[in-house]
Formats: C-alpha cells, sequence, structure tokens
C-alpha cells in the first residue's frame, strides 16, 4: 500500500520539477501589470519540439489500484492545472522500485524530467482541465510497464 503525500520541490527533486508561483514574481512585464514567474521547468525535447495541448482528467476509483507506470525516453512532460482541484501524482524509480504517490495542492503543476516513471493524469474529485507540454517528434517516446500485481494507492482523507 502506497499513501500519498503533499507534494513538495524538495521531495519531487529526483523525478521532475514542482510548478508553483508560490513567491515574488521573478520580474514585471507588461509596464509592470504582471508578475512573471520565470522558468519554472527544466523542460527538454531532445530533437522533437515543444508541444502545447489541452486536455481533460477524468478521476479514477479510489483508492487507486496502480496498474501501470509510463517514461516518456525522449523528452519531458509538464501537467498543469487550470483551476485550483488537487490532483494526485505517482512517480518511481523504474519497474522494479516501489512508486511513491504525492497530491498537489491545487495550484502546483509538475514536470516530469525525460525518462522518469510515472503514473498517470489522476485528477482526484471531478473532470479536470489541463495544459501539457511535451515533445512531439519523430521516435517512440512511449515506454509502459503493467505490474503483475497492482499497488493500492490511499488519499488520506479521501
Amino acid at each position: 500500500m502506497i499513501i500519498a503525500m503533499p507534494l513538495s520541490a524538495e521531495t519531487f527533486a529526483p523525478y521532475g520539477d514542482v510548478i508553483a508561483a508560490v513567491k515574488d514574481p521573478d520580474f514585471y512585464i507588461n509596464a509592470g501589470k504582471c508578475g512573471r514567474f520565470h522558468d519554472l521547468a527544466n523542460t527538454d525535447f531532445g530533437t522533437g519540439k515543444a508541444g502545447i495541448s489541452l486536455a481533460h482528467g477524468t478521476p479514477y476509483a479510489l483508492p487507486l489500484s496502480l496498474t501501470m507506470i509510463e517514461r516518456h525516453p525522449l523528452g519531458s512532460q509538464m501537467f498543469m492545472p487550470l483551476n485550483d482541484a488537487p490532483f494526485l501524482v505517482v512517480v518511481s524509480d523504474g519497474p522494479e522500485a516501489t512508486p511513491r504517490a504525492f497530491i498537489t495542492d491545487g495550484t502546483q503543476g509538475v514536470n516530469y524530467h525525460k525518462g522518469t516513471w510515472h503514473g498517470v493524469l489522476t485528477p482526484l474529485n471531478a473532470p479536470q482541465p489541463f495544459l501539457i507540454v511535451d515533445r512531439i517528434g519523430e521516435g517512440n517516446n512511449l515506454e509502459e510497464h503493467f505490474f503483475k500485481t497492482p499497488f493500492q494507492v490511499n488519499i488520506p482523507n479521501a
């Protein structure tokens, strides 16, 4: 059984970047009317290009039965919610390792580093819109691993 923990930049650092506007803006643009939080993710698209997409994720039944993880060996992948609802983030050090689970605070997004094993997009309570930035290009940028025995991911207070 895996217990989901609150997401923080420190605990997520081995897997990617937490994207959040939690401090003062790095600088202001548009005649000082817009605070910019600059360069929040280590994006890597290799020989591909950055693709910007929108998606609507549908919640899974809880507790989550984690049957599969995936990774993108040719580029990073970023998910930013377009509302203030939290979502579940699952990562792993590899197919043989026990995954870790995190819950965003509703203002955070994540950028998975190139090659990071992770779970699928998992809204918690209702369908949820996301901005996705990932690699578009030639080559197979998806590897999946299905567990022989699913992991159960528990969400505190869910």
